[in-house]
């Protein structure tokens, strides 16, 4: 009689710590394809690209990426070395919030039902700084932005209200003093 193999029989891979909440940058060549080849980089190393940035350089012929990565800690010293060996990597760096002002852009459209409700709202919005930039008789939409705590705290603290949709912008940084990014 064959035997079934069940879930009960499977037992769990050991589990890797995964470290959370680093931020890379990138000075790269503005090319197709460059992104291919530096997600290629994280998925061998069985990383995971939390947020992603990219913009244009002030050179337009480079751009600029910061990755906010989470995965196994003991490869991420390799991974930014074969970012900086990949031929359109002009260089690539860890940061860290003391060496560097890292700030996300979150916008937020909640449905209004009551002129209560909206008030509660407006002074959780500027608790955390954040601004109105669309109002109308059923929704609001909200800006916040901030570090990624900030961002997250004023997220939970919203998720109390009917939330319509939510678009985050994922990290930006630039290091803090002479240091490059």
């Amino acid at each position: 009689m064959a035997h079934s193999i069940t879930t009960a029989d499977k037992k769990p891979a050991p589990k890797v710590d995964i470290i959370d909440g680093h931020t890379l940058s990138m000075y790269v060549t503005n090319q197709p394809g460059v992104l291919m080849r530096i997600c290629q980089v994280f998925a061998r190393r069985a990383y995971n690209i939390d947020s992603l940035v990219v913009s244009q350089g002030r050179d337009p012929a480079f751009s600029r990426l910061t990755l906010g990565i989470s995965g196994d800690p003991a490869g991420l010293d390799q991974i930014v070395k074969q970012c900086n060996k990949l031929v359109d990597v002009i260089h690539c760096s860890e940061h860290t919030s003391s060496e560097a002002v890292v700030r996300e852009l979150v916008l937020i459209k909640v449905k209004l039902d009551s002129t209560e409700r909206r008030t509660e709202l407006l002074q959780i919005v500027e608790h955390f700084g954040g601004k109105t930039v669309d109002l109308t008789e059923t929704s609001m939409v909200v800006r916040i932005e901030g570090a990624s705590d900030k961002v997250d705290a004023a997220i939970r603290l919203l998720v109390n209200y009917d939330i319509i949709e939510t678009v985050r912008t994922g990290k930006v940084v630039m290091a803090r003093g002479e240091q490059d990014t």
